[in-house]
């Protein structure tokens, strides 16, 4: 999963931590890696996520919230 951000400054958490991505930047996250994306910030955020191999969204593994 290669997110890639455009606008704003997501907050990507993960198991470790968090971090906030910068525009112009990128996060990679690897298969089995637990992750949630939010826009803290009151200008919210605009980026994209590739997904490869795509995935659906009757077999991706989403938390209940």
């Amino acid at each position: 999963e290669i997110t890639v951000v455009l606008r704003g400054s997501p907050r990507v958490e993960h198991r470790d931590g968090a971090l906030d991505v910068q525009a112009a930047r990128a996060v990679i996250v690897n298969k089995g890696e637990w992750v949630r994306y939010s826009s803290p910030q009151a200008e919210g955020a605009k980026y994209i996520t590739i997904c490869l191999p795509t995935f659906s969204p009757a077999t991706v593994d989403c938390d209940p919230e």
